[in-house]
């Protein structure tokens, strides 16, 4: 029998999804689920589950190793602000809190996924199974950006790089050459509703990877709720990298962005700067 592969669940439906996925390719999947974040639908989509706390390193171990598993995902979020106020470690948890210099989430998640790797849990990229995710390049909607948002687009895709290259967040909010909001521990939404407020209409977001990202865990994801959070406050583009972030729900993404009259574009960087959309 093939051996049953981990999953390390936050919330949303990435781990639906690649518990789903990894059943079809005829993987079992032996999932470990946060409390306050992991959706309880995923103890019907995993053959077996263990509900642990942030911080609770030692027994996800345990479980794994007590299962089997060789193999892990990070799939799904953490609220990050939870570090502040909702963190129980076990002893192993807190061991490796106390040796992580930076508390960015690079920091975080390699230091994790080290010390699995050292208990042999390979860890795999988080689109294992889930290749079809990846944001599409194009125009996916009715709707293009005007020349003006074109070149919002280039200015606020060179930001996202540099906060990106900083750990410090995946999405700008630009209007008119200003930056109105990054991204920071608040999170993409509440990111996008800050400086949407600011724009008053017409904001344009972008959201990327980080520079050297590592694709075992917290790529880029938009989904319908992005789409709705940039209508509340009268929005006008989502961009993102084609290929290098995840889109969840593509068919009703694009419907939302085509009712709300928002530009949703997913595009190439060349090597040499360049962007491309075709």
């Amino acid at each position: 029998m093939t051996a049953p592969v981990g999953l390390i669940a936050g919330g949303g439906q990435f781990p639906l999804l690649f518990a789903e996925a990894a059943r079809q390719r005829g993987r079992s999947v032996a999932a470990v689920c946060h409390q306050h974040e992991t959706a309880p639908e995923l103890e019907q989509r995993a053959d077996v589950c263990c509900w642990v706390k942030l911080g609770q390193l030692g027994r996800i171990i345990k479980f794994f190793q007590s299962q089997g598993v060789s193999e892990t995902v990070f799939c799904g979020t953490i609220t990050k602000t939870r570090i502040f106020r909702d963190i129980l470690p076990d002893l192993k948890g807190l061991s490796l809190w106390n040796k992580i210099d930076s508390k960015l989430d690079d920091g975080i998640l390699r230091a994790v996924a080290g010390a699995l790797e050292e208990e042999g849990i390979h860890v795999l990229p988080s689109t294992c199974y889930l290749e079809h995710l990846l944001f599409p390049k194009g125009i996916l909607g009715r709707r293009n950006p005007t020349s003006e948002q074109w070149a919002d687009i280039r200015f606020g895709w060179r930001i996202a790089r540099e906060i990106g290259r900083l750990d410090i967040g995946q999405c700008v909010v630009v209007r008119g050459g200003s930056v109105l909001a990054v991204e920071a521990i608040e999170g993409t939404d509440a990111a996008i509703r800050r400086g949407g407020e600011l724009a008053g209409s017409g904001a344009v977001v972008i959201k990327l990877k980080k520079p050297g990202q590592d694709f075992r865990f917290d790529l880029p994801a938009t989904g319908v709720q992005t789409i709705e959070t940039l209508a509340s406050v009268k929005g006008a583009v989502l961009a993102a990298e084609a290929g290098q972030s995840l889109i969840f729900d593509r068919k009703a993404m694009i419907a939302a962005a085509d009712k709300a009259g928002i530009a949703l574009v997913g595009l190439e960087e060349q090597e040499n700067g360049e962007l491309l959309y075709r």
